[in-house]
């Protein structure tokens, strides 16, 4: 009887952290879908291309011959970002030529398999607003979230449809959150995460940029913020010290909560 107890209790409170057995480590893989070998097509993480939150600029001394101090330097897009960031990464996916063009930028989450879902969003180089002309692609379609059930249903959350909350704006980035209630169909709090995906697969002739491009950073998924392509290792708590085991790998093992921290 204890023992039925205590897996109950057990039970109730992995369901109400809103993951099951999950490593509470998120990373965010990069690669390239292509089977036609086009070369159209391109996802990676790229330095100096993020939006930065506790980035400095170099001032230079006043006969231009050198550097004369540092200033700091954020942008309100993202107040907060991923602490171990700090060559200011970004996520670039492109997609040249038409959208019919069998291939996609992509990028895989590794250490979702078990969640519940409560929450997904990035930050997108991209002003004022997610309908806007200028600045990164942001349609219906693309940058999507893939998000797949373990009853096999796939489930999609478009970067313009459903239309985000835009949390924060800044001079060249916002940041853009959904529900997981509003994906089509609904990922509900009960549905388990059996794998997520961002794709990429509008091409130059999609509206209303015909851009074909977009960078994101700062990838959510339940407040964790992947925002760069290295290893941190905080055991999956937020304490701002930037303190992990660096790889120079594509994928980064994001901190739980980073959501609340103002280091980048």
């Amino acid at each position: 009887m204890k023992l039925r107890t205590l897996m109950a209790t057990l039970a109730i409170a992995v369901l109400s952290t809103g993951v099951a057995f999950a490593d509470g480590k998120v990373e965010v893989k990069p690669k390239e879908f292509d089977p036609g070998k086009t070369f159209l097509v391109q996802a990676d993480w790229l330095d100096g291309i993020g939006c930065p939150t506790s980035a400095h600029i170099a001032v230079p001394n006043a006969d231009f011959t050198g550097v004369a101090g540092t200033a700091p330097y954020s942008d309100a897009g993202c107040p907060t970002g991923d602490t171990s960031d700090r060559h200011n990464q970004g996520l670039l996916l492109v997609k040249t030529g038409p959208t019919n063009n069998f291939a996609s930028a992509t990028a895989e989450l590794k250490g979702v398999k078990g969640m519940h879902l409560t929450e997904l969003g990035y930050d997108l180089r991209k002003p004022r607003t997610f309908s806007d002309a200028s600045g990164s692609h942001c349609g219906a379609g693309a940058p999507r979230f893939d998000v797949i059930t373990t009853d096999h249903v796939d489930h999609f959350v478009g970067c313009a449809s459903p239309a985000p909350t835009q949390t924060a704006t800044g001079v060249g980035w916002i940041r853009l959150r959904w529900n997981p209630t509003t994906a089509f169909p609904p990922i509900l709090a009960t549905d388990t995460v059996k794998s997520i995906t961002i794709v990429f697969d509008e091409g130059q002739d999609t509206a209303p940029d015909n851009f074909g491009l977009a960078v994101l950073d700062n990838i959510d998924v339940n407040g964790t913020l992947v925002g760069n392509h290295e290893a941190n290792n905080d055991n999956g708590e937020d304490k701002g010290n930037g303190n992990g085991d660096h790889k120079d790998k594509k994928g980064h093992k994001g901190d739980p909560d980073n959501d609340k921290n103002d280091q980048d």
